[in-house]
């Protein structure tokens, strides 16, 4: 029998079918008695699920990253829904493919790596061709660039995530710079490659997403300048010249300065065309998908509203609905 994926689930379904946990928290109910609380994925997406009453003995068993058997009740829960479990397990000693558990680009991998090489290596600039070569020299880093998501959660949140936002965010400079003629379009493009290549090592995908030790500790913004920093000594040794401090110090401003704010994460503002330029691309390109993303995947098909995000502080408009008896009534 084929399975049901979390996308299919509607309000009122009863399901038996194995997940991947990847988050795990007991928490206590008005009343002050403990609940568990998971987080349960497929590749089409998650749903929170509620035990009620757990026993300790379920409690401990369960781990993010665990596979787990679960067997439960779909219910709608503030305009959205959620899983409230009759019964979970961890589930050992069994292969299980992660597509089927963990959410994946709908592009082509093969092709947008193709992209991403001939914009970075059409650079006029030597030194910037030689930084690119060094990085794609770095089989171990291409294959786990082209595998990471973009985040845990906020947006491009699945394998090839990454990938995904840094070639769509290189599409749409490219269509820019051509109204803002005084970027330096090299220095974009490479700009953009570089600004979030910590979290290849900043993120855990290889069985749920989550942060590594090395990430919660130091972040993939000062990860990502460490990384820079090797590559530029092999550009040296490519070229067989020094790479241009100046270039060194805008590159790395772009990382340091992504996130626009100091708030947000930035130890430094924007303070170049083309750091300011690549702060509001990426945000732009986030933003949007996000928004995109909770409308196509929000449940509840009876209003023109999706629920209420409290990460953005809004609910988002999706559209009238369409009178369901207007098929009806045509062909009466």
């Amino acid at each position: 029998m084929a399975r049901r994926y979390i996308r299919q689930f509607s309000d009122g379904d009863s399901f038996d079918e194995i997940f991947l946990a990847t988050d795990k928290q007991v928490k206590t109910n008005r009343q002050g008695q403990p609940f568990l609380q998971v987080e349960l994925r497929d590749r089409s997406g998650s749903l929170v699920g509620r035990m009620w009453n757990a026993p300790e003995a379920i409690t401990r068993q369960i781990n993010p990253g665990d596979f787990v058997k679960a067997k439960g009740k779909v219910q709608n829960f503030q305009g959205g829904l959620q899983i409230i479990l009759s019964d979970i397990q961890p589930v050992r000693g069994e292969k299980f493919d992660m597509t089927d558990f963990l959410p994946h680009t709908e592009q082509d991998i093969s092709k947008l790596q193709e992209k991403l090489k001939a914009l970075l290596f059409k650079s006029t600039d030597l030194h910037l061709r030689a930084l690119a070569q060094a990085f794609f020299m770095d089989e171990k880093f291409i294959r786990d660039f082209c595998k990471a998501p973009a985040g845990i959660r906020q947006h491009h949140a699945y394998l090839g995530g990454l990938l995904e936002h840094v070639v769509t965010m290189m599409d749409a400079a490219e269509r820019l710079m051509p109204v803002y003629t005084n970027l330096n379009r090299d220095l974009v493009l490479m700009g953009i490659f570089l600004h979030d290549i910590g979290k290849v090592r900043e993120l855990q995908y290889d069985s749920a997403f989550t942060y590594t030790d090395e990430g919660e500790l130091v972040g993939h913004i000062v990860m990502g300048v460490e990384m820079l920093n090797d590559k530029l000594k092999q550009a040296e040794q490519l070229t067989g010249e020094s790479f241009p401090k100046e270039l060194q110090y805008r590159l790395k401003h772009i990382i340091v300065a992504h996130h626009g704010q100091l708030d947000y994460g930035s130890p430094k503002l924007p303070m170049t065309p083309e750091a300011v330029f690549i702060y509001y691309l990426d945000n732009l390109d986030a933003r949007t998908h996000a928004f995109v993303r909770d409308i196509k995947e929000d449940k509840n098909t009876l209003s023109s509203w999706t629920a209420y995000n409290p990460n953005i502080s809004r609910k988002l408009y999706k559209g009238e609905l369409a009178d369901p008896m207007a098929g009806v009534m045509e062909d009466m």
